[in-house]
């Protein structure tokens, strides 16, 4: 067995298509093909199924995946280790993010890295929170833009209190008002992301004691902004989520002060190239006065 057939067994199921994986391979299909009967032929069993609907992993393919990721996550790893010993920086980071984090921080993140880093690539994946963590735990990324995770066994560096607040049509009879009680916001139609998208607003809810009227749940920012413009509810978000407020949308203080915990999150015992990225990452939101925790 060599690793690049499990390069290219994995990257198949990344990219859910054979054509797909010859592109980023920069291998013929018929070349893709073969490495991946070779491998099964070793294994004695299938690993993936083709049909109309796409590439499907069988139940054995399943089963070997996290071993075959794993081994490549470690020869990576090594790779980046030696690369280190040498004075050289290279490697892969797969980074994790949610929606404002990629919209307002990444591009400018990755940017100016990528200058200092020539060696080093970056691959970003968008998830909700839930996802994001089950990537790190299954190590599909290497680290990523959290909020306040719930596994004690990440490593999490703050970055950010991103502040809370609630917004509201102008058409609303609040939208007079420049600060919102707890229980003005429980008598008043609401619109929620979905439960993924948004742990923030529900412990705020929690901790005070507030049972909302949730009238739709949605998990797309625009979306929500949107059904708040036509006067549907109210909502509350953290500040980083507001990034085009249109005219007729009024935003407010909550009667006190609420903040999401932004940070970045990865596994202990990172590789050299993902622990160069975290501490880049740090270095970048200071250095544009974020950094207020």
């Amino acid at each position: 067995m060599t690793l690049s057939r499990f390069e290219v067994f994995y990257t198949i199921v990344q990219c859910g298509s054979l054509t797909k994986a010859a592109e980023i391979l920069k291998l013929t299909q018929p070349g893709i093909s073969h490495a991946i009967t070779s491998l099964e032929n070793e294994l004695g069993f299938s690993l993936i199924t083709r049909n109309r609907s796409g590439i499907h992993l069988t139940h054995n393919g399943e089963h070997m995946l996290p071993y075959i990721r794993d081994i490549l996550i470690l020869n990576n790893t090594i790779k980046q280790e030696a690369a280190a010993i040498n004075g050289l920086e290279v490697g892969v980071v797969r980074v994790g993010s949610f929606t404002s984090v990629a919209t307002q921080w990444l591009p400018y993140i990755i940017k100016e890295f990528q200058d200092d880093y020539e060696g080093i690539e970056i691959k970003l994946l968008e998830g909700d929170y839930s996802t994001l963590e089950k990537w790190i735990s299954t190590g599909i990324i290497d680290c990523s833009f959290l909020v306040s995770p719930s596994s004690k066994s990440f490593e999490f560096r703050p970055l950010k209190k991103d502040k809370m607040v609630c917004i509201l049509s102008n058409e609303h009879p609040l939208s007079r008002q420049d600060k919102i009680s707890f229980e003005q916001i429980e008598r008043e139609p609401l619109i929620m992301p979905k439960e993924s998208w948004d742990n923030e607003t529900r412990q705020i809810f929690r901790e005070n004691n507030i049972k909302p009227k949730v009238k739709f749940e949605v998990s797309d920012d625009q979306a929500i902004m949107a059904m708040v413009q036509n006067n549907l509810g109210i909502s509350v978000r953290p500040e980083m989520t507001l990034t085009h407020i249109p005219d007729n949308v009024h935003v407010a203080k909550l009667e006190k002060d609420c903040f999401r915990l932004i940070g970045i999150a990865a596994k202990p015992n990172s590789s050299p190239a993902t622990k160069t990225f975290i501490k880049y990452v740090y270095s970048w939101v200071e250095k544009h006065h974020f950094l207020d925790i």
